[in-house]
């Protein structure tokens, strides 16, 4: 029998939405940390909100994500006249002749949306990543960043948080590459943001089990 998601054996304590009590203690770190914090109910009221802050005309570049999937971002992005989405034009770009081409652009973008892997209670931000494209504009190289989490990501501590990736994140991440490209996937990188100047990041906790 083929490995599905619905087959894999998961460990499901990283899979329960957040008390407002955890809410409210990882909030609090990752506003002392300097990155700015907001809260929503559901994924279309987060979506709403993100939308109605991104200027005009800037360069958006939304690295795969399960999360901006789920609650209509990636679609929003990739379509909008508003403002240039980088993702649209690699797909013009050649992958192989054009790889310094692909990295600039996705390096370096005025915005930069996406979702994370994991998020402690002191206000660590984990993710991982196989090829580690999506790290360094979420890193230093975009003048903004936007991360939508779900609450089913708070964790306790930093090894929880890595545990979360190894345990839960990955084999679920594993399994869709192996079905949309036929080779697994892998944890070779992982970016640990324990700070930040504040006004570059922006984390979007949403109470709605999202992505993985």
């Amino acid at each position: 029998m083929s490995l599905t998601m619905q087959t894999l054996e998961l460990k499901q304590e990283f899979n329960h939405l957040a008390s407002d009590d955890q809410i409210t203690k990882t909030v609090q770190a990752l506003e002392a940390n300097g990155i700015h914090t907001i809260v929503f109910e559901t994924g279309s009221a987060a979506h709403e909100y993100i939308v109605n802050m991104i200027p005009n005309g800037v360069e958006v570049y939304n690295p795969p994500s399960r999360t901006l999937d789920e609650i209509g971002l990636t679609t929003e992005i990739e379509s909008s006249v508003n403002f240039q989405a980088v993702r649209s034009r690699l797909h013009s770009l050649d992958r192989i002749t054009q790889q310094h081409e692909i990295r600039k652009l996705i390096s370096s973008p005025n915005l930069v949306i996406g979702s994370v892997h994991a998020v402690t209670e002191k206000g660590e931000v984990l993710i991982a990543s196989a090829s580690g494209s999506q790290l360094g504009s979420a890193a230093s190289g975009a003048d903004l960043v936007i991360w939508v989490v779900g609450t089913q990501k708070l964790v306790s501590t930093l090894e929880e948080g890595l545990r979360r990736i190894r345990e839960y994140s990955y084999p679920l991440e594993n399994t869709r590459t192996l079905q949309a490209y036929g080779k697994p996937s892998a944890i070779n990188k992982i970016l640990i943001v324990n700070g930040e100047q504040p006004g570059r990041i922006t984390v979007i906790l949403v109470r709605e089990n999202l992505g993985f």
